[in-house]
């Protein structure tokens, strides 16, 4: 498939990179490309990807929604959401890969939600993440007001989201908003050797623990204990685990293969 604001590559690691691909507006998030976004992530489980690495071309990942490119102030704010920004969101969330963020430079309003529902956030020294939404008078969308107090906990994501101030990549990593923070020059070279690390992982167990715990933040213990029981099952039942009980036994490191 042809993309026009975004850039999609796989590598032979079976790395996927998805590269956000609007530098002359960093990477501002207009209607084509969080659909293009989508249609990419909706295609990798069939694509031979094993882990996918998400960024922004040039000096940002992303200033957030782009009102201008798509036609100014609507009448109903709401509407994008639910058209465009939420079905990404739910795509993200649904893909059975591990997901790496490499976050270079400004991370804005939608922008920073989608970095932050990646599994591992990684950041360059000069990045910031910020919502912005009340200094125009909206409130954080694309997941954030779900995502934020999961990750920081309610005070500091209460602070993040009303006072509308960057918070810079090393206060993200000290509040446990990121996974790490990285020399801006080493983002991506870090990132990709991360991502390719999980992508010799065991792909279908990455896809039942992404699952899990999207689950368990809706669940009482003992339904997660249930979800959990049931999702080793289907574990044990792949190749990858068979080979590495085997490997273990023979004092030998495991070769996953994603099956």
């Amino acid at each position: 498939m042809a993309f026009e604001t975004i850039r999609l590559d796989q590598d032979i690691n079976a790395v996927a990179t998805l590269t956000l691909n609007r530098p002359d507006s960093l990477n501002a998030l207009s209607a084509r490309l969080l659909d293009e976004m989508r249609a990419a992530v909706e295609s990798l489980p069939d694509s031979g990807a094993r882990a996918l690495l998400v960024t922004g071309a040039g000096r940002g990942f992303s200033s957030g929604a782009d009102l201008a490119s798509d036609g100014g102030l609507p009448e109903d704010v709401g509407a994008a959401l639910e058209a465009h920004f939420n079905p990404l969101v739910e795509a993200l969330f649904a893909c059975p890969l591990p997901i790496v963020a490499a976050v270079n430079g400004p991370c804005a309003g939608a922008g920073c939600s989608l970095a932050l529902a990646a599994d591992i956030v990684i950041a360059g020294r000069s990045a910031y993440f910020l919502q912005a939404f009340i200094n125009i008078g909206l409130i954080p969308d694309a997941g954030a007001t779900w995502l934020l107090p999961r990750l920081v906990g309610r005070a500091r994501a209460m602070e993040m989201m009303m006072m509308g101030e960057r918070i810079p990549a090393d206060r993200a990593a000290d509040w446990g908003m990121i996974s790490r923070v990285v020399d801006d020059e080493a983002l991506l070279d870090e990132a990709g050797a991360l991502a390719a690390r999980l992508a010799r992982g065991p792909t279908k167990a990455y896809g039942l623990l992404r699952r899990l715990a999207r689950e368990a933040e809706q669940l009482p213990l003992s339904e997660a204990l249930w979800a959990e029981r049931i999702a080793q099952r289907e574990a044990g039942w792949t190749e990858d685990f068979r080979s590495a009980v085997f490997a273990f036994l023979q004092k030998q490191p495991p070769t996953f293969r994603g099956a």
